[in-house]
């Protein structure tokens, strides 16, 4: 994987889009291959076993889509946009469950391929359907949407303020808006920044404080912040043991110099994810 420009610099809209087209088959094999998003591993009371850990790491990502549709409480009325919608099973399976029409926007090329081969798969074409596009500067009118959602893009970007102001705009009054991000603490090695920022190809993580000011600044609302930080810990480390445990998958996708080479990389990523990222969930509304 290559890494970006400066310490302190974020990747480019097109970096991310062909980092996605070259390696989203290896997130997959890593994460899970539902969706590319932090799964929610701790459920309370939920004890039902997995019998892998792809299986497990699948399930997580579900019921966190799950949350995400009961959190911006959808209906069949609703038009959402889902921004960095990755392989589109998020969008198809919360368009199924709520009735609500879709519309997702990647970067990735590859991704807005796939994305529509999910939602024909599964008979939803007629009300899921993506297109290549930037939250920075989106392609749509001023209230178009009744609500939207970002999982996971937004630690891609470059000018988050300006992704907050674009998705207030094409929002309609009263319209919700969930996002996550990830978020410092601690102070990790040179080394570990290094190695998050290769392997997801992200800037420098901001604060809590700090994202709830954009929002503000873009007229958005609070309604409600959650910290789910165990649940990117566990995913750190379940990546990893994923790495290891379909290496011939890697080495069959990516070569086995590559699986070597990034073998420490990964590691390093681990344990920065594990020991110095956070990870917040916001509602946010705009004002009616």
């Amino acid at each position: 994987m290559a890494e970006t420009g400066g310490h302190d610099a974020a990747p480019s809209p097109d970096e991310v889009g062909a980092a996605y087209d070259e390696f989203g088959d290896l997130y997959a094999l890593t994460v899970g291959d539902v969706g590319l998003h932090i799964g929610l591993w701790s459920r309370p009371g939920e004890t039902e076993p997995a019998s892998t850990l792809t299986d497990l790491a699948n399930r997580a990502q579900e019921r966190q889509t799950d949350h995400h549709l009961d959190l911006l409480a959808l209906t069949a009325d609703d038009h959402l946009l889902d921004i960095g919608c990755g392989n589109g099973r998020p969008a198809v399976r919360i368009a199924r469950r709520s009735g609500a029409r879709v519309t997702g926007i990647t970067v990735s090329r590859d991704q807005v391929t796939r994305a529509g081969e999910a939602a024909r798969s599964a008979g939803l074409a007629d009300r899921v359907s993506f297109r290549h596009g930037n939250v920075l500067a989106l392609d749509f009118a001023d209230d178009s949407f009744d609500a939207a959602l970002s999982i996971d893009a937004f630690p891609h970007l470059d000018d988050r303020q300006q992704a907050f102001r674009e998705v207030a705009r094409v929002l309609r009054p009263g319209g919700h808006f969930l996002v996550s991000d990830f978020t410092a603490r601690g102070t990790p090695t040179d080394e570990q920044v290094a190695a998050f920022r290769e392997t997801w190809l992200c800037g420098l993580p901001t604060t809590p404080a700090k994202l709830l000011e954009m929002a503000d600044t873009a007229g958005l609302e609070v309604v409600d912040v959650e910290n789910q930080t165990q649940n990117l810990s566990f995913s750190g480390d379940l990546m990893e043991l994923l790495y290891a445990q379909r290496q011939d998958d890697v080495v069959d996708r990516y070569g086995s110099e590559f699986f070597e080479r990034m073998r420490p990389v990964i590691r390093l990523m681990c344990s920065y994810t594990r020991d110095h990222l956070g990870y917040y969930l916001l509602l946010l509304r705009k004002p009616r």
